[in-house]
């Protein structure tokens, strides 16, 4: 097995060891941004019933409910528009729109990764079954056009495309999750515009313009 697969990382030129670290750390990404927004988005979708039962001007309550989202990316809105001692609709929205852009770093962070492992994975892949592929055809301009030859060739280009698959693999991987956090992060920044918005009427009930 083990000889099978340096076999293969020298058809491939090298690149297929590469690959095998590119799948890693793409599999890292996905595994630690899955487990962030699943809690990032389950912490918006409680905090939002929760402010939902609170009534205009009740500050206590919301300074309650800071305490118990306490590390919350949402939390930031939330903390803005307290701390805003503004009565001016415009204003308190200012800063609690100053709060969202602060954490939108933090929802895309290392997603730039799969992005490249979509475009880099097939052109990895493709370059590694050239080089094979080469190879293959060196050993028919060595051996002649024999029958063991031809088999010789066939196999290697066999194995050579093995890049090519590995490298589709991955990027079929990378895209998938790749808009699934997008969708994510659409969804964090449609929880926060609500956010904002609940809170405005909140802090300035019917007063709000």
């Amino acid at each position: 097995m083990i000889d099978k697969i340096i076999e293969l990382s020298y058809l491939s030129g090298g690149l297929l060891p590469m690959m095998g670290v590119l799948l890693l750390i793409t599999l890292a990404i996905i595994i630690e941004r899955s487990y962030f927004f699943y809690f990032v988005v389950s912490f918006g979708d409680a905090l939002q019933r929760d402010l939902q039962t609170v009534g205009p001007h009740n500050k206590n309550r919301i300074s309650e409910l800071t305490q118990h989202y306490e590390g919350a990316l949402q939390l930031s809105v939330v903390m803005a528009g307290l701390s805003s001692n503004s009565k001016d609709a415009k204003v308190i929205t200012s800063h609690m729109e100053e709060a969202i852009l602060w954490q939108v770093p933090k929802l895309e962070r290392n997603i730039w990764i799969l992005d490249t492992s979509v475009t880099l994975a097939p052109l990895m892949g493709l370059l590694g079954t050239i080089i094979g592929m080469v190879h293959a055809f060196d050993i028919l301009g060595v051996s002649g056009v024999g029958g063991s030859a031809t088999q010789m060739v066939s196999g290697g280009i066999a194995e050579a495309l093995v890049a090519t698959g590995m490298g589709i693999f991955i990027a079929i991987l990378a895209v998938v999750f790749l808009n699934h956090f997008n969708k994510k992060v659409q969804e964090f920044l449609h929880q926060m515009d609500l956010l904002k918005i609940m809170m405005t009427n909140r802090l300035l009930g019917d007063t709000a313009s």
